[in-house]
Parts: C-alpha cells; structure tokens; sequence
C-alpha cells in the first residue's frame, strides 16, 4: 500500500493538534498582570473580572502580577542579555520573564497615561526578554487598556505591537472607557465583552486557533527583520539564539 506524502502530513498535523490538545486538557497556565500601580483601579478590575471567568474552566492555572508589587530596575542598555540569556539584574521581571516562559497565554493590562502606557508596564517591555528573545512564541494573548479621556486606542496599539512582535497570537484587545475611580464592571456592556473574550481566549488556547494574518504578520517581521538582525550580531547575540532553540524556533532557521 503506498500513501502519499500529502496525507502523512496530514496525518502528522492532526496527530500533533490532538496530542496538544490533550496536553492542554491537563492544564492550562495563564500570566495575567496588571500594569496600573493601583490595585483597585478600573485596570485591576477588569483583570480580576478576567481571573474569575477564567477560573470557571477546568485545569486552568491562573497567576496574578500586580506590577505595584514587583521590584523593577531599569534597563541601563548594556545588552549583556544578549549574550549571556539573561539579565545583569536578579529581580522581579527575570522571575516573571522565566515565568512566563513556560505559560499558555498572557493577559496584560494598562491604564492610558499620556496616550502610552504606565511607566512600570514600559520598564516590563524593555527589560522583560520580550520581542528580541521572541518570549511569546506560540502563545496567545489578551491586551486590556483603560482610559478616561483620549489616547486608549494608542495605549492598545503599544500593547499589542508588543505581543505580536513577541511571537504571540492576540486572541482580543479591550480598550474601555471609564471615568476616574469608576468601576468599568457596573456597564452591562464592558462586562459582556469581557465575557466573550475570555470565552475566546480558552477556546483559542485550547484548539490552538490560527490566525493567518496574524502568523504572516510574524512570518515577516521576524524572518526579515529580527531574524537576519541577530545573526548579524553573531556570537554578541549568542543567548538570543539559545532562548529560540529553547522555544522551538529553530524550526524557522
């Protein structure tokens, strides 16, 4: 009996997509982190709402970071995690970098402050191994940001450049309007759509749902931008090249 290429690889895909699925069934981790240093803002609301819904599917593991509660030093642009695959400075964003490594999906939240995001959420991007190390590789992501007056769209627009430059599939993106020290959860309407895309985001994760724009996004900015910038650099960038081999990237070299 002869069988053709095309269907061993098909048979290979579905073998793969069950067997993810299977594992997925065991267990599911979500990082979710609230960039507003304040802990009951409308931000930390809407990711706790997040956390509850979340917690009502089964084998889901759910971390909670509060960015008030980190110990961020900022990067001083020495590079040396580059090369040696890891921070210069011990702290709170190396535990949660390494955390998040071996996580299923991320959630990342934001207050809007000056049409960006929070000052902390900005020191996590710079020094949390992020876009160049590619830490979000084959995971998925929710972006949520808040804003009173202007600037949401703006603040979004930060968060997920950071989320698919990282490797990540955005699963959804919440920009929500709220006054100050308002609760967003008393609108029926925010509480919907949080519902929805929670919904999503376990669904997403669990069927390991591809986006093909998404992934052609990835394809070019990492395999014409990032990926020829890093070899350039050589044995300088030698522990980027060991993170991506650790991430399964090397699939792409």
């Amino acid at each position: 009996m002869i069988v053709s290429h095309k269907k061993v690889r098909t048979f290979q895909k579905v073998l793969y997509t069950t067997i993810i699925k299977i594992e997925r069934g065991k267990g599911m981790k979500i990082i979710i982190i609230n960039g507003s240093y304040r802990k009951n803002g409308a931000t930390a609301l809407i990711l706790h709402e997040m956390y509850q819904k979340l917690g009502t599917y089964p084998n889901v593991e759910i971390q909670f970071y509060n960015v008030a509660d980190l110990n961020l030093k900022y990067c001083v642009g020495c590079c040396k995690c580059y090369e040696k695959g890891k921070c210069i400075f011990n702290d709170d964003i190396e535990n949660l970098s390494k955390n998040i490594e071996t996580a299923d999906g991320i959630i990342i939240g934001s207050p809007t402050y000056a049409s960006n995001v929070s000052g902390q959420i900005k020191v996590l991007i710079d020094r949390g191994h992020f876009v160049i190390e590619q830490l979000l590789f084959r995971k998925y992501a929710v972006s949520v940001s808040t804003y009173e007056n202007y600037g949401g769209k703006d603040t979004s627009k930060v968060l997920n450049r950071l989320l698919s430059y990282s490797g990540a599939t955005i699963s959804s993106s919440l920009f929500i309007k709220v006054p100050f020290s308002a609760s967003p959860l008393r609108d029926s309407i925010t509480q919907n759509k949080i519902n929805r895309a929670m919904d999503k985001f376990y669904n997403d994760i669990y069927m390991q749902k591809s986006y093909i724009c998404q992934k052609i996004k990835h394809f070019i900015i990492f395999r014409f931008g990032i990926f020829p910038f890093v070899i350039k650099k050589g044995s300088q960038y030698q522990g980027v090249i060991s993170k991506w081999k650790k991430q399964g990237i090397k699939v792409l070299i």
